[in-house]
Order: structure tokens, then sequence, then C-alpha cells
């Protein structure tokens, strides 16, 4: 008998938050769940130990810059990504396919696969559903991803449509493929569809009944209004199966989160953390703070009073504001501490209310608190 993927605990009487626990093959990840972006095998600026430390128990690395550089078959051949990197937690890779549309120099969408020019030497690569699933099986992630298009926003209802189809039958050619080689991971399905709740439906429809152990929303917090993503997650979600943990891709910041989990999404990922952090932005209990502001010259305050992480314990603004202004290196160390140890534990708090049936107080609370980027 196939062991359970994934298990709901709790069910939210006001929202269709739940929590619940996604069973990998290195550990148990309770939802919902941050995972830090690793993209080129390290989270940004931190130690695998540190982002452990800090709570993480999956993180997510990109298959296409792997790819590219140092190459799967190298990193097959030391072992696989986690010994690589030193991560003795659970890992999800993306299939590569936002990445090649959105950093290849040259890229064409052919019913084979996406055929692309490398950012990095300018060779030509084709990407198949095929080929994304044998990169990531010899990084040995332990969730992997289907192969999908991106679809730009807006997009033409007939190109929208004519793109989903073929992120539907390269999902079909991606399942067999997992069937043949690559039992023992687990393998997501992507529901595209642009910014159309019909073609969302349907796509939901038949992803799931192509059967994966998960589900991605995909397509989304790409330029559109945020009513209209927040819209979409929920015609997508209303169409997934409740025993199937749902993972909302690329999103996002604290406020999309919170209103994702609401609409009942599992999981996350995005950049936003690591990437804010070196360029001196920082999540606070009130809101976004930007450290070089003068104003900061001379706070002898941690970023956020109400922050016990191991920056706020140590260091002031002015400390801070001294060492971005100064391009010292430390500081991209100590602001990803800080962002990520908020997001993480923003997750916890969020698990914790659902669980204590108090996330319409919390929700509310959150937003009660949220003051403009210069006050806080």
């Amino acid at each position: 008998m196939k062991k359970p993927v994934f298990q709901v605990e709790k069910t939210c009487p006001d929202s269709a938050a739940r929590t619940g626990f996604l069973f990998t093959r290195r550990g148990v990840v309770e939802t919902p769940v941050f995972m830090p972006v690793g993209t080129q095998a390290t989270v940004k600026a931190l130690a695998p130990e540190e982002v452990a430390a800090l709570g993480a128990r999956i993180i997510l690395a990109n298959t296409y810059h792997l790819f590219l550089r140092p190459g799967p078959d190298l990193i097959a051949e030391l072992g696989g990504l986690h010994k690589f990197m030193n991560w003795r937690r659970a890992i999800l890779t993306d299939s590569g396919g936002f990445q090649v549309f959105s950093l290849a120099q040259f890229c064409r969408i052919e019913e084979e696969g996406a055929l692309f020019q490398s950012h990095l030497d300018g060779n030509r690569y084709l990407l198949t559903p095929e080929l994304s699933l044998d990169i990531q099986a010899k990084l040995d992630a332990d969730i992997r991803m289907t192969l999908d298009t991106c679809l730009p926003y807006p997009c033409p209802y007939e190109e929208a449509a004519r793109l989903t189809a073929l992120t539907l039958r390269w999902e079909e050619r991606s399942k067999k493929a997992w069937l043949r080689n690559h039992r023992g991971s687990l393998l997501f399905g992507i529901v595209q569809g642009g910014m159309y709740a019909e073609l969302r439906r349907r796509c939901a429809e038949e992803v799931v009944a192509l059967g994966f152990d998960g589900y991605a929303l995909g397509g989304l917090s790409v330029g559109e209004p945020r009513e209209l993503m927040l819209e979409m997650i929920e015609v997508t979600v209303e169409k997934l199966p409740t025993e199937s943990p749902r993972y909302l891709m690329g999103v996002g910041t604290p406020e999309d989160i919170l209103e994702a989990v609401w609409r009942g999404v599992d999981m996350f990922d995005c950049v936003l953390p690591t990437r804010n952090a070196r360029r001196g932005t920082l999540f606070t209990s009130c809101g976004k703070l930007a450290i070089k502001q003068a104003k900061f010259k001379k706070d002898d305050r941690p970023l956020d009073p109400q922050c016990s992480c191991y920056t706020c314990r140590n260091y002031t603004r002015a400390y801070l504001r001294h060492l971005f202004l100064a391009g010292e290196l430390l500081v991209y160390r100590l602001l990803t501490l800080h962002n990520l140890y908020f997001y993480l534990r923003f997750m916890e708090e969020l698990r914790e209310a659902i669980r204590g049936g108090r996330l319409k107080e919390f929700r509310q609370n959150f937003y009660a608190k949220r003051k403009e980027e210069d006050e806080c």
C-alpha cells in the first residue's frame, strides 16, 4: 500500500486554510510552509547550516541554472545535490521552464520542448519534459516539477489556450517518464491557464486526472493586479483535491502568502526575502524598512523590536546602515538572516493561528500593524 504524501491536520472554520504534513524521503514538512530559494545550490549569503538553524525543513533549487553550471552529471558524480551543498533536509527543484522564458537570450516553444540559448555562453539547448526530469533525477531532488509553458501577462485568450493545452501534453509526457525512471521521488503537476478562470478550471481538472503527488499553481504574480491573482488562486484551488498539497509558485510578499493560505494554499517559494535583504529592504512586524535611509544613522534600535533573530539580538539599525552604505559583505549575511527568520517565523505563526482557530483574528491584527514604509 502506497504511503500517504500529505495529511491534513487542521482546517480553519472561517476560510479554506489548513495545516498539514508533507511526507518526503528526508523528513516531514509542516504546512503551510515557505521554501527558501537556493537557486544555484546555495541560499545566497548563508551557509546551509544557518538556513537549517532558522527552521527551514525544505528549500528550492533551480534546474535551469544547475543544468548550465556546474552540470547535473557532475553533481550526480559527487553524490547528488544534498551532498554537494551539504543540505540534509528536503529539496524541491523547479522544472527550469520559467528561467528558460525569462533569462534565455532566445527561446522558441515547440511541441517537443523549449529551444533556448543559454544566457551564460550562447549555446543552444532543447529542454523537453523528459530532459527536465532527467536533470532533476541526477540532482536527486525529493520533489520534482513537470515542465510547463509560462504565459506572459497580458496574454490573449487564444494564445493562453494554446499554451495551456501544450502544458497538459508536456505534463502527460512527464508523468509517463516519471513512472518509467523516477519512482521514489514526488512529482508535482502544474496548473496554468493565464488569467482566465475557465482555462484555469479546465487545466486543473485535467492535471488532477493525470494524477500527481501534489499540484502547483503556475503563472501567477507575473504583473497582474493583485485581486486578479487572488481570484485565479480561488478558482484553481477549488478544483484541486483536498488530500494533496497545493503549491503557489514564486509568491511572494507576507501579505500575498497570508491571502493565499486563507484560500487553501500550502506551499510557497520566493526570492523576495533574500533578494530584498541584499538590496537593503527588510521585512518587519510593522511593514518594510529601507536600511539606507538617513533617519537610521543614529538609530540604536534593532531592525524589529519584536524580532528575536540573531541580527536583531545583536546589531542596531545604525550599524547595519553603516555596513550597507560601506558595501561590507557582512551586511548581506545579517540582513538575509533577519528576512528569512521573519518569513519562517511568520509561517510558524500562521500554523499556530490555524491550529488554534485564530486565523481570522491573526489576519485582522496583521493588517492593523501595517504602517507606511517610512514609519517603521
